[in-house]
């Protein structure tokens, strides 16, 4: 489980281009999952060996620059709940703004490492410039562009070293299920249905739950962690913008788990922050199971249900290997069906095949349908195996892997899943020369 980063600041200080900085070079080679929609306020990063999870909270400022500072308020109290460090940025050419004073004074109070970083000093003589920003009293501060990236290094060189030390989970042999999804979509009743006591007080305001909470549950002859992320602190002044909140939540119970659980509202559809969530645990490599809960409140015929999984998949492709169950948390309609799927996730998660048996598999497919052709080099795939990693990945051995498209990739994506159950679980391919 990684720290947290969040890059709180005015509109158009450029937050932004210094979160793709932060997190491109690492994008680019988490997400080779063609298709996957980048969530553009969340990714990973890493410097000097340090993973950390970056988060812009510029991106969900609705409106437009004339911004309430309410707005900018409610980020920065959001960043300083749920971050571990803080980069607050300025801009030089603007000078304190009353709203940078505002933040400042936040931060202040706040129990939280801050950076302040200095952004658009693209000139010797700005540097000098920049000397007005000790005047927020948050000590020192880290020129940059982040257009051209300069400076960006010494702010991650100290960034780096003010970063909490994670201490390593130690290994429990039991799943961690995360219960995730938008507010008011029936986590905390789902959890309250299987454990079969009220352990939350469940009423309908969005946000009553109380904090992040694990429960070891054992019943039915299962046993694991779920790991609640209906836990939204309530603070009375913030009136927070949920979904920013609801993926800040998510972003943590989702590195943290092996299996998530995507409760969506049957009545709202899979919309843009469910799957904001759904790629979240794809691009961390979790297993995913989609509950479609309140499904007792849908008109039906026997057509319903087979409509509604074909549009959900369609959204989801190409990963469409995910299993969809319709549940009711009122009449406790299939809650137990949705666990013994996440435990049966689960296992595929950690499902080693043996290289032989692999491969007496998949050649005789790739020899019946080889890689396409492609400028007139002919690909040779002579051998594949399994990775001995944590979470499924395999790699072909041929003689051009660079002549491999993403088409053939998903092909013989399909084949592995064919034959072997991966159902729930992202599986990676790499090719690589012989």
């Amino acid at each position: 489980m990684g720290n947290i980063v969040a890059i709180v600041g005015r509109p158009n200080v450029g937050k932004s281009t210094l979160f793709n900085r932060l997190i491109q070079k690492r994008e680019a080679i988490i997400d080779s999952t063609s298709g996957v929609t980048r969530d553009r306020h969340y990714g990973k990063s890493d410097w000097n060996g340090k993973e950390f999870s970056v988060i812009d909270t510029g991106g969900y400022v609705v409106g437009s620059d004339d911004i309430f500072e309410a707005e900018i308020d409610k980020q920065v109290e959001l960043a300083i709940d749920e971050a571990d460090a803080i980069i607050f940025m300025v801009d030089v050419e603007s000078g304190i703004t009353g709203m940078d004073e505002e933040v400042a004074n936040l931060l202040r109070r706040a129990n939280k490492p801050v950076l302040l970083a200095v952004n658009k000093v693209d000139a010797a003589n700005r540097l000098n410039d920049a000397a007005e920003f000790y005047g927020l009293g948050l000590g020192e501060f880290y020129p940059l562009a982040s257009i051209s990236g300069s400076g960006t290094g010494e702010l991650l060189d100290a960034l780096v070293k003010i970063l909490p030390e994670i201490e390593e989970e130690e290994e429990s042999d039991l799943p961690r299920f995360a219960v995730v999804g938008r507010p008011n979509a029936g986590k905390s009743s789902f959890i309250n249905a299987l454990i079969g006591e009220d352990r939350y007080i469940v009423t309908d305001i969005p946000g009553t739950t109380r904090d992040s909470i694990d429960t070891r549950y054992n019943r039915f002859g299962f046993e694991f962690n779920l790991i609640d992320t209906a836990g939204i602190r309530r603070k009375a002044k913030v009136k927070e913008d949920l979904e920013f909140y609801s993926v800040m939540r998510s972003v943590r119970a989702i590195e943290f788990c092996d299996v998530c659980l995507v409760v969506i509202d049957a009545t709202r559809d899979f919309d843009s922050q469910v799957q904001n969530i759904f790629w979240l645990g794809v691009k961390n490599s979790k297993g995913v199971v989609i509950l479609v809960n309140k499904w007792d409140l849908v008109e039906k015929d026997h057509k319903t249900t087979k409509a509604y999984e074909t549009r959900i998949k369609e959204q989801i492709a190409p990963f469409t290997d995910v299993p969809i169950i319709f549940m009711s948390t009122i009449s406790k309609q299939r809650i137990y069906k949705a666990i013994e799927t996440a435990v049966e996730v689960f296992k595929n998660r950690g499902k080693k095949i043996s290289t032989s048996k692999f491969n007496e598999t998949m050649l005789p497919i790739i020899e019946r349908t080889s890689p396409p052709a492609y400028k007139g080099k002919h690909v040779k795939i002579k051998y594949c195996l399994q990775l001995p990693t944590r979470t499924p990945q395999f790699v072909f051995f041929c003689n051009l892997p660079q002549y491999i498209r993403d088409g053939y990739k998903r092909f013989l994506e399909n084949k592995i899943r064919e034959h072997y159950d991966f159902s729930g679980v992202p599986i990676k391919i790499y090719f690589r020369k012989k």
